[in-house]
């Protein structure tokens, strides 16, 4: 793999870049060359047609951020900076995500002209303080409670095409099936009568092609001229409605909100929202739901797995929703000189922000280009966007998916993809779905010709995310191996024998058994596919789930596994390094010196403990890792000395974990370098909260300004998924700083094992699963 490359910072005046692309003809608006892949990257080719995230997997390893000459327009692909430009829509304005990307003729914009065309701000590319303002007043329609209305109507339509198609045997699912439904419940969700759904079907797709599309300038005219046909009618549409906004319908409550704040939502705003309402909630989610069949008869074990167990429905959903999105990319223009990652961004620069790749990152996600409907942290994707800007209407096209896959899972469980189809794509930046998915089966094998009430059947979902419960791997412990005294070790593999997840040095399971769950690291082989081991130490004084584990698991007991997933994760770009760990947390540290020795690194292990007959993985340490090892058992006098330790590191990065005692004394040695440490906790004074000690209060949201009030037996996280707001956890101990928040003003009580002394006394971040506020309102970045 090439050596990681980035781009100068806005104050340097040397192009790392220059050296090896100095022969490149382009060069990018921040002065820096264009390397030769920028400068072939096209997004019209079919690679990145087909499969945007193959397409810049050179992009994530090497120049995350690059200049694209071919499109005028930066292109961004790694999690951390398409999330960080989402965050910040002052900075990344969203006013150019629906312009043409290709320049329109003469010809197409008179086309336009003559039908009136004149699509202007929406909820997706209007700027702040209009953009808030708008979507709190529209956003009821959103909430759970007003979705579930649509829930029966999407069930019997569901129902009522899969039994056109039930004893045919094949179908091309999209024509007959995907592209209806969507746009049938996008459209009675506008509120749009009946009589007006079909001319309106006819003109959705032109809005796409037309905006994100590359058309010749003679289709130019021809889309040109279904987007002001699909103007003009959604007008009519529109005046049709005010003569009666009674009901349910989100144009119809625009239409009498605009009542009450007829400067907020204006004549022109709903004209635009209803015919970009039409597209954002059609196109996506039968794009989406076309994606995810595919993919899942694709994988047939998970498909199998699905038609078993239909509660892992809703996060398979979520998988596939991160892995093959029908939302692949946004655009922003940069309001102010700026940087993202490394790179200078100039005031005016447009900028590809492709989600689709930020999906597939391996920073983010553990084996990220595999189908893993047990991941529990598949929700972080960002096909609906992140920020104020997320997609309203997330939870609407979750519900349908949802009924979709539990529908043909139940009926037509043996439904096969029809080998060697061709998947072709409507040519486009930013959506993508197959425009035709055939398959097939053996109508005389189907469930209900045994028993007909299979077709009245099925599961209701609740609305929202899914649970982090309905990702819950099955297990079976095959070994259970005595280190020490108090510490067992735990091999772990699947029951049916199939693969597992694949893991990098530091991460972890959660592990549960019974009702608890609990957090370990993993220690074993990285590149074994067949199992997993943990270490566990009894902790008597602890809060009983260790206690439970050593008493009851046996070889043959079955558990429940979430994860792996890595928030300790090992930088492999450094020459040297220093591994500390106390007691168990040798856990994660043995996994580091295991990949360290594979990859010839120079590295030091200093272990601490009770004895040497108490400290787990002694031997394989001594074994394996002899000569990179020193000890200290303390019953033989030798005491770890952290500052000689620490002091003597030179350049060497530091991991370690272990006790707080350890950890705390590391970070006061290094807070003066506070970026070369890494540590991991692996406990927590996790309590349950107690009304009679603590205090309510409220948190405002910055972005949202929304006010939300936080109950003394509440969480902050618990309080914001009450009312709508996703927020990323994970442990939910304040452990693993997934929930992190900004925060922009107000005092905090901090409860997490993630900050540090000094981020503590900052308080510009917290933890919303455990931290409060120690007095007053607490006013967040969300």
């Amino acid at each position: 793999m090439p050596t990681p490359r980035t781009s100068p910072r806005a104050d340097e005046g040397r192009c790392p870049f220059r050296d090896a692309a100095s022969h490149a003809p382009d060069t990018a608006p921040n002065g820096c060359p264009v390397s030769p892949q920028a400068a072939s990257f096209d997004p019209f080719e079919s690679d990145y047609q087909l499969d945007p995230a193959e397409a810049l997997r050179w992009s994530r390893d090497q120049e995350p951020v690059f200049y694209s000459p071919r499109l005028g327009y930066w292109v961004v692909s790694r999690y951390a900076d398409v999330k960080a430009i989402f965050r910040d829509n002052r900075t990344f304005s969203p006013s150019i995500a629906l312009e043409k990307i290709t320049p329109t003729t003469q010809a197409a914009q008179d086309t336009l002209q003559r039908y009136g065309y004149a699509m202007n701000r929406t909820l997706v590319n209007e700027d702040e303080p209009a953009h808030m303002e708008r979507r709190r007043a529209l956003m009821k329609s959103f909430e759970l409670e007003e979705l579930a209305h649509h829930e029966p109507m999407v069930r019997r339509l569901t129902r009522e095409y899969l039994d056109r198609l039930v004893d045919k045997g094949e179908a091309d699912l999209v024509d007959e099936m995907l592209w209806e439904i969507p746009l049938t419940v996008a459209l009675h969700f506008l509120g749009v009568p009946e009589e007006d759904m079909d001319t309106l079907r006819e003109y959705s797709i032109a809005h796409t092609v037309n905006t994100w599309g590359r058309p010749s300038p003679d289709e130019q005219v021809a889309v040109a001229e279904a987007v002001g046909k699909f103007w003009q009618y959604a007008g009519q549409v529109l005046e049709k409605m005010r003569q009666d906004p009674a009901g349910h319908g989100w144009m119809k409550y625009a239409i009498r909100r605009q009542q009450e704040l007829p400067e907020v939502v204006t004549d022109s705003y709903l004209h635009s929202m209803m015919m970009a309402g039409i597209v954002a909630a059609h196109e996506t989610t039968a794009h989406a739901t076309a994606n995810m069949l595919r993919l899942l008869l694709e994988n047939r074990a998970v498909w199998e797995d699905l038609c078993a167990n239909p509660s892992l429905i809703p996060n398979a959903v979520e998988e596939c929703l991160r892995l093959s999105g029908s939302v692949a990319a946004w655009r922003r223009i940069a309001t102010t000189d700026t940087q993202v990652g490394d790179v200078a961004i100039p005031q005016g620069a447009k900028l590809l922000i492709v989600s689709a790749s930020a999906n597939h990152d391996g920073r983010h996600f553990e084996n990220p280009d595999e189908l893993d409907i047990y991941r529990d942290n598949t929700t972080d994707h960002l096909t609906f966007g992140y920020g104020s800007h997320q997609c309203m209407g997330k939870n609407l096209a979750r519900l349908e998916m949802r009924i979709f896959l539990e529908e043909f899972t139940r009926r037509l469980p043996h439904m096969t993809l029809v080998p060697d189809q061709t998947f072709t794509f409507v040519p486009n930046t930013s959506f993508r779905g197959p425009e035709h998915l055939w398959v097939r089966w053996d109508p005389a094998r189907n469930p209900e010709r045994r028993d007909n009430s299979l077709r009245e059947q099925g599961r209701d979902f609740p609305l929202g995310a899914p649970s982090r419960r309905d990702a819950e791997r099955e297990a079976v412990v095959t070994r259970v191996i005595h280190e020490t005294p108090d510490v067992i070790r735990l091999v772990l593999e699947d029951p049916r024998g199939r693969p597992l997840p694949r893991w990098t040095p530091g991460a972890h399971i959660d592990l549960v058994v019974g009702d608890i769950t609990r957090k370990y690291s993993l220690c074993g082989d990285p590149d074994d596919e067949q199992r997993l081991e943990i270490a566990i130490r009894r902790e008597e004084p602890g809060r009983g789930g260790s206690r439970l584990i050593h008493d009851t698991v046996k070889p043959q007991t079955r558990v429940r596994l979430r994860g792996p997933r890595n928030h300790f994760r090992l930088d492999e770009t450094a020459d040297g390094y220093l591994l500390i760990a106390g007691g168990i947390g040798i856990t994660p540290i043995i996994a580091m010196a295991d990949r360290l020795k594979r990859l010839g690194k120079r590295y030091a292990i200093h272990y601490a403990g009770r004895s040497r007959g108490s400290m787990p993985l002694l031997e394989r340490l001594k074994r394996d890792h002899g000569d990179r090892l020193c000890l200290y058992p303390a019953d033989e006098g030798r005491r770890l000395d952290l500052p000689a330790v620490v002091g003597g590191r030179g350049e060497a990065r530091v991991y370690a974990c272990g006790p707080a005692r350890l950890l705390d004394a590391l970070a006061a040695l290094t807070r003066d370098d506070a970026d070369a440490i890494h540590v991991e906790h692996f406990s927590a004074s996790h309590a349950i909260l107690d009304p009679r000690r603590e205090q309510a209060f409220e948190v405002e949201l910055s972005d949202s300004e929304l006010t939300v009030p936080v109950a003394a037996d509440q969480t902050v996280l618990q309080a914001l998924r009450a009312v709508g707001v996703d927020v990323p956890s994970d442990c939910e101990e304040g452990l693993c700083g997934t929930c992190e928040v900004a925060v922009m003003a107000g005092e905090v009580d901090h409860r997490d094992k993630v900050l540090s002394a000094d981020e503590r006394a900052a308080s510009r971040r917290m933890m919303t699963c455990c931290s409060r506020a120690k007095r007053g309102k607490l006013v967040l970045g969300l």
